[in-house]
C-alpha cells in the first residue's frame, strides 16, 4: 500500500499550488480520503475530506473558499488545489485514507509560503 505525496514546494503568499496524492495497493474508489496538514509544534489538522464517490466534501474552517478536494477514482488520485495561499498555511501536508476501520498515511510534502 502506497499514498505518495506531490505537488508540494515554496510558494509566495497569494500564490498557488495543487497536491497529488497517488494511491496504489488497495482499492481506491472504496475509500474515503482526506488532506491533513502539520505546521510546526502544532497539532495535525485536518485540510479536507472527499467520500469514496466523490459525493460529499468537507473543508476545515480556515480552508473554506480557498482549497478545494478532489478525486479522479479512474487515476486513483487525490487533489488538493489550494489557492491565496497564506504564511499560516506553511505545514507538511498528508495524504490519508480510510475505509471502516482500515487506514493509511502518506509520507506528506512540504508546503511553504514565503516572500
Amino acid at each position: 500500500v502506497q499514498l505518495v505525496e506531490s505537488g508540494g514546494g515554496l510558494v509566495q503568499p497569494g500564490g498557488s499550488l495543487r497536491l497529488s496524492c497517488a494511491a496504489s495497493g488497495f482499492t481506491f474508489s472504496s475509500y474515503g480520503m482526506r488532506w491533513y496538514r502539520q505546521a510546526p509544534g502544532k497539532e495535525r489538522e485536518l485540510v479536507a475530506e472527499i467520500t469514496s464517490g466523490g459525493v460529499s466534501i468537507n473543508y476545515g474552517s480556515s480552508m473554506k473558499g480557498r482549497f478545494t478536494i478532489s478525486r479522479d477514482n479512474a487515476k486513483n488520485t487525490v487533489y488538493l488545489q489550494m489557492n491565496s495561499l497564506k504564511a499560516e498555511d506553511t505545514a507538511v501536508y498528508y495524504c490519508y485514507a480510510r475505509r471502516w476501520s482500515t487506514d493509511y498515511w502518506g509520507q506528506g510534502t512540504q508546503v511553504t509560503v514565503s516572500s
